[in-house]
């Protein structure tokens, strides 16, 4: 597999609250990363750092994954416990009162991708059917999107887009939602904060993902489209292509 991670502060934002990587277990088996953090002073910073840091070091100690329910019971194990840290720091640390992260997660082997989500952080996947987003956003407008009480160009310009529902380390226990699918050749996946979904449409970032240039001029364009629309938001991404050969951004 080839992968890259890229971050970006954004136009307008002073600081980046997102965090997120691409690790590699002693199995060779990849886990994607990416984290949006949210709350004051800092707090942001420290969720998603914290999140991005629990996982990785536990799953530089994870057993071989053969199984899609293995992968699925890590993501949940692992993810419950990485909340339940957040949110015990966020009660013991004043200045990180009401923190919380949105995350989402891809554990990917030779066979398959089991991603897990909380928050409207997205990932998307191409391949052989086209190109397509594989999470639920746990926000507001979603919510009111899918009960049919606005429409999808409603939903684009609302004034509360911004009001996630779900997030990591605000609550002492967290739902989360967790998926497998088939990861073969030719496959590419998108892990992606907010801060890219909201600026790049899915035609653009389908062209982009699709074209032929490197993983990591696509991760950068991917950055440059977001802050020529705005750039409102830290934009934060990983690209997991499906190949022979090994590569890290």
């Amino acid at each position: 597999m080839k992968a890259v991670f890229m971050t970006d502060v954004g136009k307008l934002r002073q600081r980046n609250e997102d965090n997120g990587g691409i690790f590699t277990n002693a199995s060779g088996d990849r886990l994607a990363i990416v984290a949006d953090g949210m709350g004051g002073h800092r707090a942001g910073d420290v969720a998603s750092e914290m999140a991005k840091e629990k996982l990785k070091s536990m799953w530089l100690l994870a057993p071989k994954i053969e199984t899609a329910d293995q992968a699925e019971k890590w993501l949940h194990d692992h993810i419950n416990e990485t909340n339940k840290a957040i949110y015990a720091h966020s009660k013991e640390v004043t200045e990180c009162e009401g923190m919380g992260t949105t995350v989402v997660a891809a554990i990917c082997t030779s066979r398959f991708a089991t991603i897990v989500n909380v928050g409207d952080s997205r990932c998307y996947i191409r391949n052989e059917a086209g190109f397509q987003q594989l999470t639920d956003d746990h926000s507001l407008v979603n919510e009111l999107l899918r009960s049919g009480q606005i429409t999808k160009e409603d939903a684009e310009n609302h004034p509360m887009k911004n009001l996630v529902l779900r997030v990591l380390g605000t609550e002492e226990d967290v739902n989360q939602d967790i998926k497998t699918i088939i990861f073969e050749e030719d496959d590419r996946l998108l892990l992606c904060s907010d801060g890219l979904s909201n600026k790049v449409s899915e035609q653009e970032m389908e062209s982009i993902i699709n074209g032929n240039d490197s993983l990591e001029e696509k991760a950068t364009e991917l950055i440059k489209r977001a802050n020529e629309n705005g750039g409102e938001d830290n934009i934060t991404l990983v690209i997991i292509d499906y190949a022979d050969d090994c590569e890290r951004g």
